[in-house]
């Protein structure tokens, strides 16, 4: 956790001593450079230089010579000097050298005598024990609590023991944030929103001089992807006020009461550097709805939620701390917070539409060398439903496929592969499928492009292809939307169920049989016709009436099983009408093939040589088979 301000003063003979040390000073969040911090290890190299020169420099050296040599100088009257301890002998040659030696004390009753007789200086000393243990426990202890020491003065205040109160937030200061909403594209209504906290942090004295009241807190809502991090650090970036950013999940852990402190931490942080933001991501995490513990009992989250609705509360949006969080699962959310005075503005965060996704591709391939022919807006009609980090992750495949195929730019055919790898999965070119299998799946999708061209509502055919991607498709009919929908009408509905069944009606006409490779689309097409029925009403046996189904997540896919609010009558009718509903759109799609059965034995003979057909090429068959009909 860094943080660093422009207008901070040289530093002192403290900040030198510090940095020569690497002790970091709490109120003072510069990071020292790596090579001004002190580690251990040159503490214990030091140690180690200095115990060597001392044993072999700045002392003589002691020689350790057997009991028997040392008797040999005891008969030969060569010691000027000795010492007898308990355990060892030590003494001092004569001659100029006066070399230092020791040995090992052996039992000998006559050593004394033999001393005498020889006239050699001699004394006893006694080794206390006591001392020796003493030193043998303090020692190593006394080493060990500077060790100790010193590593809690290196870890600096918020990482010892008492660490775990305190808030694990990054913070980014003025100059470190670094995105601005220029940096941000596609969301240009949630921007829009925002600027008002922007100014209201640039010149708080335009609301308050009015008696208005910034919203407290603002919650971003919206799908994973849709850049409402991004957005966050953006207002930041655009007031140039410092950033607190923190997951939901970091306040809490096992201890009970320590998520409860971090909150009280950071927002006491926040009070001391505002103006500023605190960002809480992935808010759900922290502020689930409480009392639906299944164990029962107040758990620690609920203590870490009750203790951010006090601190929320306490909080004066006057002191210029603004509090925004995101989530993509606003429905779990506990209702307190959402209330008037926490969360006031909550932002919806939208996929972007066409416009949004090509000035998103723009931003994102600023830095990436683009081939002259690659139309942005192209790209963006071939990529509905995708959000900001689906393009961002676009781009950068492309720039690696152009990589990988040493070229000096990226072009549009890198951009098609790119997107073909993101929707249908990485290519599977050693899967050898045999001759029938092949043929199966030629016919198949073959199938779906020409119901694709032949009805009024489906989106036109972009590519067809036999080459696997992903885990399980063997082959994918590609369509390009020609522009973003937000209502679908009955007749758009039946054209798409009809295109869906395409694939298995083809293997019917032509092979009298069907395999297993159209599941996913009779599941698709039984979901459409269900909704259509139950929730949309457009049958006109079952009326004008919808047949609920259970609420799911706003932006999460998933079954959720809940018991019907219907009886089993009602049920039965149901079935019914899904089954006569995918029947006529079954009898419609054999009708449309069985007239362009040449056209559909073409695509699928073309398709098993080249793998890869273009929509223009499909375009063109169909175009013929057009004249020959009116002819």
């Amino acid at each position: 956790m860094s943080r660093k301000r422009e207008d901070e003063p040289q530093e002192n003979l403290m900040d030198r001593l510090r940095a020569l040390f690497g002790f970091q000073d709490p109120h003072n969040k510069n990071v020292l450079p790596p090579k001004a911090r002190f580690s251990i290890w040159y503490f214990l190299i030091a140690v180690l230089a200095f115990s060597y020169m001392q044993q072999y420099f700045f002392s003589g050296k002691v020689e350790t010579i057997p009991y028997s040599q040392f008797k040999q100088y005891v008969a030969q009257g060569n010691l000027a000097s000795l010492s007898i301890g308990p355990e060892v002998i030590s003494g001092t040659l004569k001659g100029a050298s006066g070399q230092k030696f020791t040995t090992v004390r052996v039992n000998d009753p006559g050593l004394v005598k033999e001393l005498d007789e020889n006239k050699i200086n001699y004394s006893g000393y006694f080794e206390s024990q006591l001392v020796g243990t003493i030193l043998s426990y303090i020692i190593p202890i006394g080493i060990f609590f500077l060790i100790w020491r010193f590593a809690m003065k290196k870890m600096g205040p918020g990482m010892g023991v008492m660490s775990f109160s305190k808030s694990k937030a990054k913070i980014f200061a003025e100059t470190e944030t670094k995105v601005t909403f220029a940096d941000v594209a596609g969301i240009d209504e949630a921007k829009e929103e925002l600027k008002e906290v922007v100014e209201f942090l640039q010149n708080p004295e335009k609301f308050q001089k009015l008696g208005g009241r910034i919203p407290k807190g603002v919650l971003l809502v919206g799908l994973p992807g849709t850049g409402k991090t991004l957005l966050a650090k953006a207002v930041a970036g655009e007031a140039k006020v410092t950033f607190f950013s923190i997951s939901g999940s970091e306040f809490v852990e096992m201890f009970v009461g320590v998520g409860a402190a971090r909150v009280r931490d950071l927002f006491s942080q926040a009070a001391a550097q505002a103006p500023c933001i605190i960002f809480i991501d992935e808010l759900d995490a922290l502020g689930k709805a409480r009392g639906v513990n299944v164990f029962g009992g107040h758990d620690e989250r609920e203590q870490t939620l009750n203790q951010l609705l006090v601190e929320m509360d306490g909080f004066e949006t006057n002191k210029g701390v603004i509090i925004m969080a995101a989530t993509n699962r606003p429905e779990i959310l506990d209702p307190a917070l959402l209330r008037p005075g926490r969360f006031d503005r909550q932002v919806l965060i939208d996929r972007p539409d066409i416009n949004g996704r090509e000035a998103i591709l723009k931003i994102h391939s600023k830095h990436v060398v683009l081939d002259p022919d690659v139309d942005l807006r192209k790209i963006a009609g071939l990529t509905p439903g995708f959000v900001g980090a689906d393009l961002a992750n676009l781009v950068n495949e492309s720039a690696l496929l152009a990589a990988r195929k040493n070229k000096e730019t990226v072009g549009s055919t890198e951009f098609d592969e790119a997107i073909d790898r993101v929707v249908g999965g990485l290519e599977k070119k050693n899967r050898v499928m045999n001759s029938k299998e092949k043929e199966i799946v030629s016919f198949h999708e073959s199938g779906h492009a020409i119901v694709a061209e032949s009805v009024d509502h489906a989106d036109p055919v972009h590519k067809v292809s036999i080459i696997p991607r992903g885990i399980a498709a063997l082959g994918y009919t590609q369509q390009r939307p020609t522009e973003d929908r937000y209502l679908m009408t009955r007749s758009e509905l039946l054209d798409r169920l009809a295109v869906l069944l395409g694939g298995r009606v083809a293997e019917e006409l032509v092979f009298n049989e069907i395999s297993t490779g159209a599941q996913n689309d009779l599941q698709r097409a039984t979901d459409i016709v269900r909704s259509m029925v139950t929730e949309y009403g457009m049958s006109d046996r079952m009326g004008l009436v919808t047949y609920e189904r259970a609420r799911q997540p706003m932006f999460l896919p998933g079954n959720f099983s809940q018991s019907n609010t219907y009886s089993e009558e009602k049920a039965a009718q149901i079935d019914e009408e899904i089954a006569q509903f995918i029947e006529e759109a079954h009898q419609r799609v054999k009708k449309i093939l069985s007239e362009r059965r040449n056209i559909l034995d073409e695509l699928a003979h073309l398709l098993s040589e080249k793998e890869s057909v273009q929509g223009e090429e499909l375009r063109k068959m169909l175009s013929k088979f057009k004249l020959e009909m009116g002819n």
